[in-house]
């Protein structure tokens, strides 16, 4: 993952993003914003050795740190509150939600050099968004 450190990407493309929101149970209004911005986001490592994933916009930022194979508490940007664990599979993280009032939900981050593939992924639907680098 060490090539991908530091590297901003921005949303390009996203797909069926609104069926995602709506299956966790976001509501209309947040849904709405949520489909308008874009996001950049970004993955450092912090002093203390955890990988940092932030993901800034003009309606929210959020971030989580973490590290490889260890569970985590984490409240997502839409404020479900997860267990969480993140594993490295060659240039994915794959990150596992798991949550006690919504069916768990996976989100697949492909890091290549000219895009950031995220692939979200609850019951039966699979939103599929893609970021570019930023220059």
């Amino acid at each position: 993952m060490e090539a991908f450190m530091n590297k901003k990407y921005k949303l390009s493309s996203s797909e069926k993003f609104d069926e995602y929101m709506k299956a966790l149970g976001v509501g209309m209004m947040t849904r709405k914003l949520g489909n308008t911005v874009s996001p950049v986001v970004e993955l450092t490592k912090s002093d203390d050795g955890k990988l940092v994933l932030s993901s800034n916009s003009t309606f929210k930022n959020s971030s989580i740190a973490f590290k490889l194979n260890e569970e985590f508490d984490e409240e997502t940007p839409d404020g479900r509150k997860v267990k969480s664990t993140i594993i490295q599979d060659g240039n994915k993280l794959v990150h596992t939600q798991k949550c006690d009032k919504h069916s768990d939900t996976t989100i697949v981050r492909e890091f290549e050099p000219d895009q950031l593939k995220m692939v979200l992924t609850v019951d039966d639907i699979t939103c599929t968004r893609v970021y570019k680098p930023v220059q």
